[in-house]
């Protein structure tokens, strides 16, 4: 992650700014350099998402599950 992007999501949690959370934990999420750390920043992305009932949150959690970080519900099937 770079340092701008570090500080952005700082600025973000000291604002509580969640909108902006979502989009800079998916802006992680593409940038890190493991799977893991992926799935981090993607699964805080979509706690976020949720909180906020936020239109993301749907897509967040397919690619969380397509990481096998979690497993379709049975609509998904």
């Amino acid at each position: 992650m770079t340092d701008t992007l570090d500080h952005a999501l700082l600025d973000a949690h000291a604002r509580s700014d969640t909108r902006a959370l979502i989009g800079l934990y998916q802006q992680a999420a593409e940038v890190a350099a493991t799977e893991q750390a992926t799935g981090f920043f993607l699964t805080h992305a979509y706690v976020y998402a949720l909180e906020a009932g936020d239109g993301r949150a749907d897509q967040l959690r397919r690619a969380i599950v397509r990481l096998g970080r979690d497993v379709p519900a049975a609509i998904d099937l």
